[in-house]
């Protein structure tokens, strides 16, 4: 797959390279602003990231409608494989953090995980080339519902005053440390956790996506405009970037993994009133 996927951004990169007079020209932020497939301009604006989402969702409601719909007693492998997904989630995540909690919110957390996992690994599937999760809007909307349901849970088992006093004034230290603990408590619970939980994911997305349209563009440059030996050295890149394209692939599951385990422990402390 990774060698599929660099022989996929190589011709574009070439053609990128024919069309602009040649050169080498490094990856940009623009990267992740496509033009517009229909809608330029307006609210229905779609572009190349949005249709990356679209084929993402559905290819992974099918498989796993694919995986489940005939499920045995003995799984089969593709049966197996997400009941382990989802065992992981539920043990490992849910259940290890929240203990007799996690039962409520195994549905938000599984979803959070495939999907988080599904987006990022767009990023090196070849046609696709770009993670979901690598422009702002679908973090930050994973982040909000995370967000909203913890004040939400928080308030509904400990009311709002027992919330507020539970998250902003934590227990057991002197009165006056409140005037300096307080404000920071404030920040974290309502700004500095949604706000990191997308920018986490959104940052290693880009970050990503960068680097392997940087190797593969360097090694279309060298390979195909070096002079004398310099073609030799497109090598190095090449493998360098199936190099990223592995590392990729362990990123986006640890990004999935992170994402879901810090909305965890949120939607925990939430619930608890003592913490």
């Amino acid at each position: 797959m990774t060698l599929y996927t660099a022989l996929t951004v190589l011709p574009l990169a070439a053609s990128d390279h024919e069309g602009s007079g040649g050169g080498f020209h490094a990856p940009s932020i623009s990267e992740f602003f496509p033009p517009a497939i229909f809608g330029e301009g307006t609210i229905f604006e779609f572009n190349r990231v949005m249709m990356v989402r679209v084929i993402v969702t559905a290819l992974l409601i099918l498989l796993l409608a694919l995986a489940t719909r005939n499920a045995k007693l003995v799984p089969a492998r593709a049966q197996n494989l997400v009941e382990l997904g989802l065992q992981f989630v539920r043990v490992d995540v849910a259940e290890q953090i929240m203990g007799h909690n996690a039962k409520r919110f195994v549905p938000m957390i599984t979803t959070i995980f495939f999907g988080v996992f599904a987006m990022n690994v767009a990023g090196i599937i070849p046609g696709l080339n770009i993670a979901g999760t690598s422009v702002v809007g679908l973090p930050v909307l994973l982040a909000l519902w995370v967000y909203f349901t913890y004040l939400w849970t928080g308030v509904a088992k400990q009311g709002l005053g027992g919330y507020l006093k539970s998250s902003l004034f934590p227990p057991g230290i002197p009165w006056f440390m409140y005037i300096l603990i307080t404000p920071i408590e404030a920040l974290q619970v309502f700004i500095f956790r949604p706000l990191t939980l997308a920018l986490r994911l959104l940052a290693n997305m880009i970050a990503g996506h960068l680097m392997l349209v940087l190797c593969f563009s360097a090694t279309s440059f060298l390979l195909l405009e070096g002079g004398g030996l310099i073609p030799v050295t497109s090598a190095l890149t090449f493998v360098a970037g199936l190099g990223i394209t592995l590392f990729e692939l362990v990123v986006a599951a640890l990004q999935a993994y992170i994402f879901a385990l810090l909305s965890a422990v949120y939607l925990n402390l939430a619930v608890e009133a003592e913490h």
